[in-house]
């Protein structure tokens, strides 16, 4: 089956809003359609009242995340079983239009989804993908980014479970941040020890009149 595929569904939904930064993308049927990729003809159903559903399972989606992140495992699995009874799929076998060498398809699993709206059908799927990817992998590859204020959320699919940002662009730019931090530290604590050393010296300077001063 194809899991980053559809578990991609819930990371492209999450990510049309950044919190911290204030900003939401999600804000128009265009918007709700560009989301759904080339699945252009369940992209048509979308209309108006879409942009609100879709608003509302994105947020259940980015608190599966959170408590995942937060180390949750039992909160991001209730979380994410509410959305699978709601928005349930059926499991079908596909095998579009591709064939092998013997002219055979090449047959996967897929999932159906047989929605009232555009909202249930990407929420079915996305919560679908999102339950393959946490009980193949974990729930601890279920991750938010640790570049402020991003907090985007990703899929780690690191071999050693090391991924800590959800863009090469994030992970330079805390890396950035980090080695200005310690430049910082350091400077500050050269500045800290040249006057303890200034004063270290003046001290004793002082010292030494003083006792030139005594023994005339």
């Amino acid at each position: 089956m194809e899991l980053a595929y559809y578990s991609d569904y819930a990371v492209r939904l999450v990510n049309t809003e950044e919190p911290v930064r204030g900003t939401d993308t999600l804000t128009s049927v265009e918007a709700v359609r560009d989301l759904f990729g080339g699945n252009r003809s369940a992209a048509r159903r979308a209309t108006e009242a879409d942009v609100t559903r879709f608003r509302s399972v994105r947020a259940r989606l980015r608190s599966v995340f959170e408590a995942a992140n937060g180390g949750d495992e039992t909160l991001a699995v209730d979380l994410l079983n509410s959305l699978l009874l709601e928005f349930p799929v059926s499991p079908q076998i596909s095998g579009h239009d591709f064939r092998d060498d013997d002219g055979r398809p090449l047959w996967h699993m897929h999932l159906a989804d047989h929605p009232s709206n555009a909202t249930a059908g990407y929420a079915a799927i996305a919560a679908m993908g999102l339950a393959f990817h946490l009980t193949e992998y974990g729930v601890d590859r279920l991750g938010l980014c640790e570049a402020a204020p991003c907090r985007n959320a990703y899929l780690d699919t690191s071999t050693n479970r090391s991924r800590r940002y959800c863009s090469d662009r994030c992970a330079t730019r805390a890396n950035v941040a980090a080695y200005r931090a310690r430049k910082r530290l350091e400077a500050d604590r050269s500045e800290s020890t040249g006057r303890a050393d200034l004063s270290s010296q003046t001290s004793s300077a002082s010292g030494d009149r003083r006792a030139v001063e005594r023994g005339r």
